[in-house]
């Protein structure tokens, strides 16, 4: 039985690339695109998808707002992160939120291959690098990573939206919180982060490549 598989990225060129690769397994097959998280919903919520390939960077909806919904509709479906960002920036949050792989785009094609095989048999696929950056974490190694590693999959949600420029207001309408809620995220975000201001929090996550 073929795996079946939807591919979620803004470029054409890089879904028509995926497309074309992932085409060549025999065990494969690709049953849609999706250039946006709320394109990918549709699918999920057709059904019929074995393992959906989320870009993480989406211009709208980002893939970390993306999978949340995602696995709101299909807590089962295995999603395989992609993304331009290292592992170290975003892959600790994402296994946490949900995802069950991580890859970074200038992987080797074959490591994708492995990936979708090894969502597909129900099983999460952790790269050794991730591995051990779970591994820092569970040990309790909270001086270990970046400040944003230590953070809650909400408080990531909260302090992305906040980087780019968000209200506290629209994200709590967005994310479907009370305005206090989000307040409450913000200032733990702050505290765990040691910075000062929204400005602080945007040039962190430019410095860090979280953010275009």
């Amino acid at each position: 039985m073929s795996i079946r598989i939807v591919i979620v990225d803004d470029h054409a060129v890089v879904r028509a690339g995926l497309k074309q690769f992932l085409a060549e397994q025999m065990d494969f097959q690709v049953i849609g695109e999706a250039a946006n998280g709320r394109e990918a919903l549709d699918f999920v919520r057709a059904g019929g998808i074995d393992v959906l390939i989320l870009d993480v960077s989406m211009p709208g909806q980002s893939g970390v707002d993306a999978l949340s919904g995602i696995k709101a509709r299909a807590p089962e479906l295995p999603v395989l992160m992609l993304s331009a960002f290292p592992e170290t920036h975003y892959a600790t949050a994402l296994l946490k939120q949900g995802a069950s792989g991580y890859l970074n785009k200038d992987c080797d094609p074959q490591d994708i291959v492995n990936a979708v095989r090894t969502l597909a048999r129900g099983r999460r696929y952790i790269t050794p690098g991730v591995a051990e950056l779970l591994a820092d974490q569970l040990g309790g190694g909270e001086g270990d990573g970046p400040p944003h590693t230590h953070l809650s999959e909400r408080e990531f949600q909260v302090f992305l939206r906040l980087a780019q420029g968000e209200t506290i207001g629209a994200i709590a309408e967005s994310l479907s919180l009370s305005v206090k809620t989000v307040s409450t995220y913000r200032t733990r975000v702050m505290e765990k982060m040691k910075l000062e201001s929204n400005s602080d929090l945007t040039y962190y996550a430019l410095k860090n490549g979280l953010i275009q």
